[in-house]
C-alpha cells in the first residue's frame, strides 16, 4: 500500500467526505495493502451513500468473493447490473453479468 497516496486521499476526503470517487480510491489502496476489512467498509459506504456509482459493484463483489462470501458477491453483482442497466452503462453491465455467471445462477443462491 502506498501510504503517501493514502494520506493524500484522506486529505481529499476531508474536503469532500461523501465523494464516491475518493472513497473508491481509498478502498482500492486498502485492498492493495491487504487491509480487506477497511476496503470492504469503504465499498459499503459508497454502496450505501452513492448507490448509483456503478464502479463499486464489480470491485465489491470481487472482494466478497476473496473473503469467501459468494452469496454476498452474487447479490452485489445483481444489484450492480440493475444500476448499470439504469445508467445505460453496457460495459459495466457486461462485466457484472460475466462475474455473476462465473459464480452460478439464481438457483444456486436463492
Amino acid at each position: 500500500m502506498n501510504t503517501a497516496r493514502l494520506n493524500q486521499l484522506m486529505g481529499f476526503l476531508e474536503n469532500s467526505p461523501q465523494e464516491p470517487f475518493i472513497l473508491f480510491a481509498i478502498a482500492k489502496e486498502h485492498e492493495k495493502g491487504e487491509q480487506l476489512q477497511q476496503a470492504l467498509d469503504y465499498y459499503i459506504q459508497i454502496e450505501t451513500n452513492s448507490p448509483d456509482y456503478v464502479g463499486t459493484y464489480y470491485h465489491l463483489g470481487k472482494l466478497y468473493e476473496k473473503l469467501g462470501k459468494d452469496a454476498a458477491a452474487f447479490s452485489t453483482y445483481k444489484r450492480g447490473m440493475e444500476v448499470a442497466k439504469a445508467a445505460g452503462d453496457q460495459h459495466s453491465l457486461s462485466e457484472l453479468a460475466g462475474a455473476k455467471m462465473e459464480l452460478g445462477d439464481d438457483d444456486d443462491f436463492e
